[in-house]
C-alpha cells in the first residue's frame, strides 16, 4: 500500500534534529514511502538530503504548546516572527517559521505535503493556525527544495503531517504557571478520536479539537520590561548613565507654537510642567525642551492568545488499487495587544482659550505674542485605557483526492482550497480625531497637568472620544489542484531507476478592505486608508529521477519549470489592470549519496533556486502603515526644509507609508550542501553537514533605523504627510521595497548521539547545533553576532542539548537551549552624578555618550516527567521550563520588535520559570 510522505522510522540515521530523543523503529516494517524533499518512492529510507524528523513523542518531550513554539526549539530556525512582535510592531498576529534566517518568506510550510493558504500576498504562512494535538510528526527539509516544490523553497521546507489513525479517544488536558506575578498562564484541552479500519473496513475517519488559551502578561509584573528609563555602565568608558526611550506624547503634555510666516520667527516647543516646576513630570524624562514619556510601563509585553482548532481526515477504499482521502483543518485564533495609551500627536488649541493662555503663553516672548498663528499640544491618553488592538484569523485548508496505482505506475490527483480571513480590530484606547479636538477645544481636558491632577471624572470625559470598532480586514485564499505520478524505468546495479513527475496549478488572491473610520482618516492622526485586490496564477511541473548506480552509490536529479502570472490589481474599485508581466524559470537539483561501510555514508547536493515577488510587493499601491517603531531625533540640520516637518527636536515617530514596486525582478538562488553520517553498532550517531545559500536580486524593504541613518542616501524616501487635525505637514518615510543585490548564508549543522542500554531502563544523550559561519546582503551588511542595520540578530551559535531516560512506566527528559551573546545597538545615554541627578555642560545641557552593550550568551533548561498508569490510559506530566529562573539579558535596542524595551522578546523567555501539568486519559 502506498504510504504517503516518510515514516516515523525514516531518520534515527540522518537526521540533524536539536530534540531531546527520538524513537527508532524496526525498517523492516517500513514500505515504500515518499520523503519530504523527493517525489520518489523508495524502500530504502535513508535520503541524500538532510531531514530532521520530531515525532508525536518527540514534540511531547519538548514541553511547548503550540507549533511555533516548537519551532522555536529547531537550532536550524532564526529570526521568526513571534507573538512579542505584535505588541507595537509589524507581526500582525503572525507566528512563522525561519530556516537559516535567511527571511520567512523563503521557508515553505506544508500540511500533508501541501501548501497552506498564506497569511501574506506571498508565502508567509501563520503557525499559529497548525493543531498540535493532531501533528504526527514533523519533517524539516534544511535543503532548498524549489525543483520539486516551487517557489518559495529557498532556504527549506516545514511538513507538517497530521495524524491519520489513533487507538481508541484520547482527552489531553494541560495548565501552565509562570512563577513569577502576574499573566502569562496559559491553559489547553484537546480530544483526538478515530473509528474504523481502512484494512477491515474499507474507510477510516480521524478527528481531533482542541482549545488554547494565554493571559496577557503587564510590563509592571517583569522588573526587565517595566521601564524604558535604564541605568547602565557603558563598557567602554565606564561611566554611567540613563537610558530612555520616550515619547514626547508625554503627559502632562508638550506645547508647540507657530508663527506666521512674515513675521519669519522660527517655531519653538517646551512643556509647560517643566518650565514651571524646573524638572519633567513623574514617569517622564526631558528631550531637549520638551519632556518624553515612559511609555513602556504602561504596556503589556506578552499579547492575550486564543486558539480553537478541528482536523477531521478520511480514508476510503474505492477499488483494489485506488483509495481516496480527505482532510479539513479549520483554525480560529485571535490576539490580544495593549501598547501605551494613545498619543495624540499635534492637537491645535484655540489661541483664546484658558488653557492657552495659563500654560502656553507666559513662557512665550512678549514680543513675539502678536505673531502666533497656532498653538498646539501633545498628549498621552493614560484615562482612555491602553490602545488595545485584537488581531483575529480563520484559517480553513481542504483537500480532496485519490491515490492508486496501474501496474507498476503510481499515480496521485488532488483538489484543494485554502484561505484566511484576518480582521484587525480596535476595542479600545484608540481617540477620535474631530471628538477630541472638540473636547479639549472645550477646555474641558487639561492636557497639561500631571496625570494626578486630573479630575476623576475624566476617564467619563474621553470616553465619546474613543474608538471601537473593525478597522482593517484581510482575506487571502489559494484554489488549485496538483496531479503526479511515479514508476521504475530500468534496471541498474544497485536497484530500479525510479522517475516521478507532476504539474499542479494555483489561484492565489489577496483582498485588502478597510472600515469606514480608516477610509475616512476619523482616528487621531491616521491617513485616509486604501482597499486592494490582487490575483494571480502560478503554474508548475516538475520530473525527477533517482539512478542506483551501485548498491552503494545512487544520484537524484529534479527538474522544475515555474510559471507565476502578472498581478490583476484593483484599487479603491478601480480596475488597475496587470501591474507586472509573467515571470518564469527553471531549476534543478542534483543529490547523491555514498554508503562507504555499514556505518557510515556520505551525501551532498546541488541546486538553484526561483522566487517571484509577492504580489503586495509588486503591486501594493502607497498606504499608510502606522508610525515607526522606535522614536528619532530629527536629523537635518538647520535650514533644510525637511527639518520643518519634524514634530519635535528629538524622541519623535515619523509616519510610515508602504508600497509596491512593479519593476522588482524574480530572485535567485544557488545552494549546495555536503555531509557525513556514522551510525555505529555501540548506538553512537554523528551527522555533520555543510550548507551554502547564495541569493541575487533579493527582494525587502529598507528599515527604519536604514532610512533614518542614511538621511542623505534615502532623503527621496522622505516626505510630507499631512496630520488631519493641525492642517500641518510632518515628516513621513516610504518604506521601499527594492532588490537588494546579493546575499550569502552558510553554516554547519550536526548531531552527536549517545544511547544507552542500562540495566534499569534507556538513557539517551543528544547534542545539537547550527553553527552560522556567514550572513550577509549587499543592503544590510552582516549582523551575525551583532544587532544588524536590519534590526535582528544573526546568532552564531545556536545548541540544543537533551538527556532522556526511560524506566518501566517512567519517562524523564532534561533539555537545554543555548544562543550565543552578540554585540548590542548602540544608544545614546545621559550620564549621571552619584545622587542620581544629569551631568550638565556650561549651558545647562545634559551630557551624552554613545553606549554599546555586550550581551551575553542565553542558556535555559526544561525539565519534565512522565508516567503511565492504569495500563497507560492515563498519563501526568509534570514539567517546568526555564527551570534556573534565567531573565532576559540587558538590551537598549529601540526597534526591530514591538514596543518592549529593556530586553529583546524575540530572543528570551519572558515568562521566566514556568511549572505545567499535562494529564491524558485514553479510552
Amino acid at each position: 500500500m502506498k504510504k504517503n510522505l516518510l515514516s516515523v522510522a525514516v531518520t534515527a540515521a540522518i537526521m540533524v534534529p536539536a530534540m531531546p530523543a527520538f524513537a527508532q523503529e524496526d525498517a523492516a516494517l517500513v514500505e515504500e514511502v515518499i520523503v519530504t524533499g523527493s517525489a520518489i518512492q523508495r524502500a530504502d529510507l535513508e535520503s541524500a538530503l538532510p531531514i530532521q524528523v520530531m515525532t508525536a513523542d518527540d514534540i511531547a518531550a519538548t514541553g511547548v504548546t503550540s507549533a511555533p513554539e516548537l519551532m522555536s526549539k529547531l537550532t536550524s530556525m532564526q529570526g521568526m516572527t513571534v507573538a512579542a512582535d505584535s505588541v507595537g510592531g509589524s507581526g500582525g498576529g503572525l507566528q512563522t517559521a525561519n530556516l537559516r534566517d535567511l527571511g520567512s518568506q523563503y521557508t515553505l510550510v506544508l500540511l500533508n505535503g501541501r501548501r497552506l493558504a498564506s497569511s501574506t500576498s506571498g508565502s508567509i504562512v501563520d503557525l499559529s493556525h497548525i493543531p498540535l494535538a493532531a501533528i504526527e510528526r514533523v519533517e524539516v527539509l534544511t535543503d532548498g527544495a524549489s525543483a520539486l516544490y516551487g517557489s518559495d523553497a529557498i532556504a527549506g521546507v516545514v511538513n507538517f503531517i497530521l495524524k491519520e489513525e489513533v487507538e481508541g479517544t484520547t482527552v489531553n488536558v494541560r495548565y501552565d504557571k509562570p512563577q513569577a506575578s502576574g499573566g502569562g498562564d496559559i491553559a489547553s484541552i484537546d480530544l483526538t478520536t478515530s473509528f474504523g479500519s481502512l484494512e477491515e473496513d474499507g474507510f477510516t475517519v480521524m478527528a481531533s479539537i482542541a482549545h488554547h488559551e494565554q493571559s496577557e502578561l503587564a510590563a509592571k509584573d517583569r522588573e526587565w520590561g517595566r521601564t524604558g528609563i535604564i541605568q547602565v555602565t557603558n563598557p567602554e568608558t565606564g561611566n554611567t548613565g540613563l537610558f530612555f526611550n520616550g515619547s514626547t506624547n508625554s503627559i502632562p503634555g508638550n506645547a508647540y507654537v507657530y508663527f506666521t510666516e512674515a513675521s519669519g520667527h522660527d517655531s519653538v516647543s517646551f512643556n509647560p510642567y517643566k518650565e514651571a516646576n524646573g524638572n519633567c513630570a513623574p514617569d517622564n524624562a526631558p528631550s531637549g525642551d520638551l519632556c518624553a514619556f515612559d511609555y513602556t510601563s504602561t504596556l503589556f509585553i506578552l499579547p492575550e492568545k486564543e486558539t480553537d482548532s478541528v482536523f477531521l481526515s478520511g480514508k476510503y477504499r474505492l477499488g483494489e488499487n485506488l483509495e481516496g482521502f480527505s482532510e479539513l483543518v479549520y483554525s480560529q485564533r485571535s490576539m490580544t495587544t495593549k501598547i501605551a495609551p494613545y498619543p495624540t500627536g499635534q492637537v491645535p488649541l484655540p489661541l483664546d482659550s484658558q488653557l492657552v493662555q495659563d500654560y502656553v503663553l507666559p513662557y512665550v516672548d512678549p514680543a513675539l505674542v502678536g505673531d502666533i498663528e497656532q498653538v498646539t499640544g501633545t498628549w498621552r491618553g493614560l484615562a482612555a485605557g491602553n490602545r488595545t488592538e485584537e488581531l483575529t484569523s480563520d484559517a480553513l485548508h481542504f483537500v480532496t483526492g485519490v491515490n492508486g496505482s496501474v501496474g507498476e505506475i503510481n499515480f496521485g490527483a488532488a483538489a484543494f482550497h485554502s484561505s484566511t480571513d484576518q480582521e484587525q480590530n480596535y476595542p479600545n484606547g484608540h481617540l477620535l480625531r474631530e471628538e477630541f479636538g472638540a473636547l479639549v477645544a472645550s477646555g474641558d481636558l487639561n492636557i497639561f497637568e500631571p496625570v494626578d491632577n486630573l479630575p476623576e471624572n475624566t476617564s467619563e470625559l474621553l470616553a465619546p472620544t474613543v474608538y471601537n470598532g473593525n478597522y482593517t480586514t484581510t482575506e487571502t485564499a489559494t484554489t488549485g489542484f496538483d496531479l503526479s505520478m511515479d514508476m521504475p524505468l530500468f534496471s541498474m546495479t544497485g536497484g530500479e531507476a525510479q522517475l516521478a513527475a507532476g504539474i499542479d496549478y494555483r489561484r492565489s488572491s489577496y483582498e485588502d478592505g478597510i472600515s469606514a473610520a480608516n477610509r475616512d482618516a476619523e482616528i487621531l492622526f491616521r491617513q485616509p486608508g486604501t482597499t486592494y485586490d490582487l490575483e494571480r496564477n502560478t503554474y508548475g511541473a516538475y520530473a525527477e529521477a533517482l539512478f542506483p548506480v551501485l548498491d552503494s552509490l545512487d544520484f537524484t536529479a529534479s527538474l522544475r519549470y515555474d510559471s507565476i502570472g502578472g498581478v490583476d490589481a484593483v484599487v479603491n474599485g478601480e480596475n488597475r489592470g496587470t501591474v507586472n508581466s509573467t515571470e518564469s524559470d527553471v531549476t534543478y537539483k542534483l543529490s547523491t549519496r555514498w554508503t562507504a561501510t555499514e556505518a557510515l555514508s556520505f551525501r551532498a547536493s546541488y541546486g538553484t533556486g526561483f522566487k517571484a515577488p509577492s504580489m503586495i510587493s509588486l503591486a501594493r499601491p502607497l498606504v499608510n502603515f502606522g508610525v515607526t517603531s522606535g522614536t528619532y531625533d530629527c536629523v537635518f540640520p538647520a535650514g533644510d526644509p525637511l527639518r520643518d516637518l519634524c514634530v519635535a527636536p528629538s524622541g519623535f515617530q515619523a509616519q510610515v507609508l508602504a508600497g509596491g514596486n512593479p519593476d522588482l525582478t524574480p530572485e535567485t538562488s544557488t545552494q549546495y550542501s555536503f555531509g557525513f553520517v556514522l551510525d555505529t553498532e555501540s548506538g553512537f550517531t554523528t551527522t555533520i553537514d555543510y550548507w551554502n545559500i547564495a541569493m541575487e536580486d533579493q527582494v525587502d524593504s529598507l528599515t527604519e533605523q536604514q532610512i533614518f541613518g542614511n538621511w542623505q542616501q534615502y532623503r527621496e524616501l522622505f516626505v510630507p504627510v499631512t496630520n488631519a487635525s493641525t492642517g500641518r505637514n510632518e515628516l513621513g518615510i516610504i518604506q521601499a521595497v527594492v532588490n537588494i543585490g546579493e546575499s550569502d548564508v552558510s553554516g554547519v549543522d550536526y548531531r552527536f548521539e549517545q544511547a544507552l542500554d542500562l540495566s534499569f531502563g534507556e538513557m539517551l544523550f543528544t547534542l545539537g547545533g547550527t553553527y552560522m559561519i556567514e550572513n550577509t546582503n549587499s543592503l544590510y551588511g552582516s549582523s551575525m553576532g551583532k544587532f544588524g542595520s536590519d534590526d535582528s540578530v544573526t546568532f552564531r551559535n545556536a545548541i540544543r542539548g537533551g538527556i532522556s531516560l526511560s524506566h518501566g512506566d517512567f519517562v524523564h527528559n532534561l533539555g537545554v537551549n543555548y544562543r550565543s551573546g552578540y554585540l548590542d545597538q548602540a544608544n545614546w545615554i545621559g550620564l549621571i552624578n552619584a545622587d542620581g541627578s544629569y551631568q550638565t555642560d556650561a549651558d545647562g545641557d545634559i551630557v551624552y555618550e554613545v553606549a554599546q552593550l555586550e550581551v551575553p550568551s542565553y542558556t535555559t533548561f526544561d525539565v519534565q516527567s512522565q508516567v503511565a498508569l492504569m495500563e497507560d490510559q492515563l498519563t501526568l506530566k509534570l514539567g517546568i521550563n526555564n527551570l534556573t529562573d534565567r531573565e532576559p539579558p540587558r538590551t537598549l535596542r529601540t526597534s526591530g520588535a514591538g514596543h518592549q524595551l529593556g530586553f529583546d522578546p524575540r530572543y528570551s523567555d519572558g515568562y521566566g520559570r514556568t511549572v505545567y501539568l499535562n494529564a491524558g486519559y485514553t479510552f
